[in-house]
């Protein structure tokens, strides 16, 4: 799994991991584990426009279907087709061969998006 250090989190469980001008996103090992086998997943077209804390798409899986949120703004510029036909993907690497879209960043990033440290830390204040 690639190193998740410069990846920011969303506390509804994305992910958005710089690359140049770029991010690419995707769903937290931690979400793909509460969801379960991934069965389907309901992403936009090259060219829709993401606006950060919006909903992009959805996810299901065995147990319940979930909206996706992007961590970030800006316009699709690549859907993972891998992902897309085979959505397993997101449960076995989901950091890495799992991931989702790919958007060229439009504005700042979010301020409240979380390293991975702060991530995992807020995931733990929410167990029960």
């Amino acid at each position: 799994m690639p190193d998740p250090t410069p990846a920011r989190f969303t506390r509804t469980h994305e992910w958005a991991r710089p690359e140049g001008e770029e991010a690419v996103v995707g769903i937290s090992d931690h979400a793909q584990a509460q969801l379960g086998d991934v069965i389907f997943l309901d992403l936009p077209e090259v060219g829709a426009r993401v606006q950060a804390g919006e909903r992009f798409g959805t996810v299901e899986s065995v147990k319940a279907a979930s909206d996706l949120y992007a961590p970030v703004g800006g316009s699709v510029v690549a859907v993972n087709p891998r992902a897309a036909t085979a959505p397993e993907l997101v449960n076995q690497d989901p950091m890495g061969d799992g991931w989702l879209i790919r958007v060229a960043v439009e504005g700042a990033w979010p301020a409240d998006l979380l390293d991975a440290a702060g991530y995992d830390q807020w995931v733990a204040s929410q167990a029960g």
